[in-house]
């Protein structure tokens, strides 16, 4: 895909800071999307925040606040229970 309409899903298909699981963000377990995010923010080489929280949280928003014009409203429910989530896994609640 190209051009401006499109490029927040280029950015999330071919995300140059995270090496992401295929379809973390469609998943409908919070905790999964959650862990999986952890992992690949602690594993990836390509990561630009200074923490590997910092990275997943940007990833996890930036999905949520620009990917695709309408969400699901069930899916962005559970995008952001994952923010919660998140914040479990690295200890930051």
């Amino acid at each position: 895909m190209s051009g401006k309409k499109n490029w927040s899903f280029d950015v999330t298909k071919n995300s140059i800071s995270l090496d992401l699981e295929e379809g973390v963000f469609t998943w409908d377990d919070p905790k999964k999307i959650a862990k999986s995010l952890k992992f690949s923010a602690e594993n990836s080489v390509r990561k630009k925040a200074r923490t590997a929280f910092q990275s997943a949280m940007s990833m996890l928003n930036f999905y949520i606040n620009r990917a695709g014009s309408k969400p699901d409203p069930k899916q962005k429910h559970i995008l952001e229970q994952a923010k919660l989530e998140l914040r479990k896994v690295f200890c930051k609640t």
